[in-house]
């Protein structure tokens, strides 16, 4: 016990328990997002019309991939006036729609192999956010290399579009799964520190907030462990 202050250790448990709390709020949000892509992706890819629909009309699909930009910017802009059920709505819409063009996945790749490496991707996840939240070290220098690994992804994925290069392609799917490893661990720590700054009403909100960004993470290293694991049909 501190002799100066005798309620410091009655504070720390009281941080300790917010944070924890917090935390479960927010990965609580991400599985609830993830199940709803699952399933979404699950049920078109299993329709021989919705196939056709979203994947078959180049419109459709493309047209829903802009629509989750926009989905995105309108969340990170709109969050502070929404309500905490407008926000739930919202996110979990985006869930639904990213579900709709990830059910591409399902004609490129075998249900085992994507079976599998979800589960993979959900060890690999769980073991860096674990550390992310619970090591004493700033990752604030992770942080900023695997922001500038993924701009450097951006870049590289999008002029391989025209060069069509298989050794710009393994690059990009390694460096892919270091970066969203990263990112996972660095935006775990990011959020623990939101916890103890964020006032209960926003409590919510923010771990909304910090679902999308964990459920980004997520999503982005499954799509490249995939490249790795994935047996091609």
């Amino acid at each position: 016990m501190n002799p100066y202050n005798p309620y410091a250790p009655r504070a720390d448990v009281q941080a300790s328990t917010q944070s924890n709390a917090f935390m479960q709020k927010v990965y609580g949000y991400m599985s609830g997002g993830l199940f709803a892509t699952a399933i979404t992706a699950s049920v078109v890819a299993s329709s021989d019309t919705l196939v056709q629909v979203i994947v078959g009309n180049p419109i459709v699909f493309y047209g829903l991939l802009l629509g989750e930009i926009g989905m995105v910017i309108a969340f990170s802009a709109l969050l502070n006036r929404l309500s905490t059920a407008a926000a739930a709505a919202l996110f979990f819409a985006y869930s639904v729609v990213n579900g709709l063009t990830l059910s591409v996945i399902f004609l490129a790749y075998t249900a085992s192999s994507i079976g599998s490496t979800f589960f993979v991707t959900a060890g690999t996840f769980g073991a860096v956010s674990l550390y992310g939240y619970a090591t004493k070290r700033d990752l604030s220098g992770v942080g900023s290399f695997a922001m500038m690994g993924l701009i450097g992804l951006i870049i590289a994925s999008i002029v391989n579009i025209f060069l069509k290069s298989t050794m710009i392609y393994w690059l990009t799917t390694f460096v892919g799964v270091i970066v969203f490893t990263g990112l996972a661990a660095y935006d775990t720590q990011k959020l623990k520190r939101f916890a103890s700054t964020a006032g209960a009403a926003e409590q919510s909100k923010v771990a909304l907030q910090g679902a999308l960004m964990l459920y980004l993470d997520f999503i982005n290293l499954f799509l490249y462990m995939l490249r790795l694991l994935g047996r091609r049909r």
